[in-house]
């Protein structure tokens, strides 16, 4: 059976349709059956209905960045309703709270434009640049309430080029992330995957 994957998104949706792309062509055990956006005009809307995944708009009541009360409610509402094993994260501009992430516990995956734990929070490829690093890469992590601190599933490293800009290097390490966030979501659907200690161990579950 495919685990059923609710995508959660604000903006253009590149990671989303990569995921789309690999269930499609059966490169993955996943199928995304719902997305849900918290901008009306995202991209990533459009990239769903498409193919025919059913997308929503769901206004988060708040112009702050995070989940509260009945908006929250909202969202678990339709996740619950289309069944779904596994939310992903995917440009989502807002911060989950904690009754929303007891409901899936480790079952919610972020993407960040990092090397994690470094370079935690928004514009994080700026960041790595102007700490003079020579590399960056991107992170597909369990959520927790400890924002971007969540354990680490896999990580792709990116060389930092020395005439790179914020867009030249946030285009390298998005290829990365579209190869990576849907090798985390097969994984997880393979039963690969299991949290001990607060770490992420990954292999062959017996039992």
């Amino acid at each position: 059976m495919l685990c059923r994957v609710g995508v959660l998104v604000s903006g253009r949706g590149t990671n989303l349709q990569s995921i789309i792309d690999k269930s499609i062509s059966g490169e993955i055990d996943a199928e995304v059956v719902v997305v849900i956006s918290d901008n009306p005009k995202a991209q990533a809307l459009n990239r769903a209905r498409k193919v025919g995944i059913k997308a929503l708009y769901l206004d988060p009541a708040t112009e702050k960045p995070i989940l509260v009360g009945g908006a929250e409610d909202k969202y678990l509402q339709v996740l619950k309703e289309n069944q779904v094993d596994l939310v992903c994260l995917a440009g989502f501009m807002r911060v989950l709270k904690e009754k929303f992430i007891s409901e899936y516990k480790w079952r919610i995956m972020n993407i960040h434009p990092a090397l994690l734990p470094s370079f935690k929070g928004l514009h994080a490829q700026r960041q790595a640049l102007n700490s003079g690093e020579r590399f960056s890469g991107a992170t597909v992590h369990f959520v927790t309430e400890d924002v971007d601190g969540g354990p680490i599933i896999l990580q792709a490293v990116v060389p930092i080029y020395q005439d790179d800009t914020e867009e030249s290097l946030s285009q390298r390490i998005l290829k990365e992330e579209h190869r990576i966030y849907p090798e985390c979501i097969n994984l997880l659907a393979k039963g690969k995957i299991q949290i001990k200690d607060n770490k992420v161990i990954i292999g062959e579950i017996n039992g």
